[in-house]
């Protein structure tokens, strides 16, 4: 109980990127067509409009990865103590935001990239506190 009162703040953090990555691949595998569909209409005037199946996998992957490693992340630290898988799912889960980011930006989705925004503030909060 006590790793777990003195690591409060990075696996609450962790929860956080664990539901939000595993929930949006989930939704993405669930509905793959319906995702794709969406994003190549998102993304028409822009130079990703024909890449968007093989863009979406790879966001796909990156937010799979980054919600496995923030589960492994959080067994290790309560279990060891030790913040290695945790600051794994941190990184992943901030580039894969960023790579989210920078595809709204080119959509001049700007709403959208403020929304990525506020992900992306806790995201470097964790990465910040795994650090130190």
């Amino acid at each position: 109980m006590e790793i777990l009162m003195n690591n409060a703040t990075e696996v609450l953090l962790l929860l956080f990127l664990v539901i939000t990555f595993l929930q949006s691949g989930f939704d993405k595998i669930t509905d793959w067509n319906g995702n794709v569909s969406w994003l190549k209409e998102h993304f028409s005037k822009t130079p990703f409009k024909n890449s968007v199946p093989l863009l979406v996998g790879i966001i796909l992957v990156t937010e799979v990865i980054a919600g496995l490693l923030c589960i492994i992340g959080i067994y290790q630290i309560l279990s060891f103590g030790n913040t290695t898988f945790a600051m794994y799912g941190a990184v992943l889960s901030s580039i894969t935001l960023l790579m989210l980011l920078f595809g709204q930006r080119v959509a001049k989705d700007y709403e959208g990239a403020k929304t990525i925004a506020v992900y992306f503030i806790p995201t470097i909060l964790l990465v910040f506190l795994l650090q130190s």
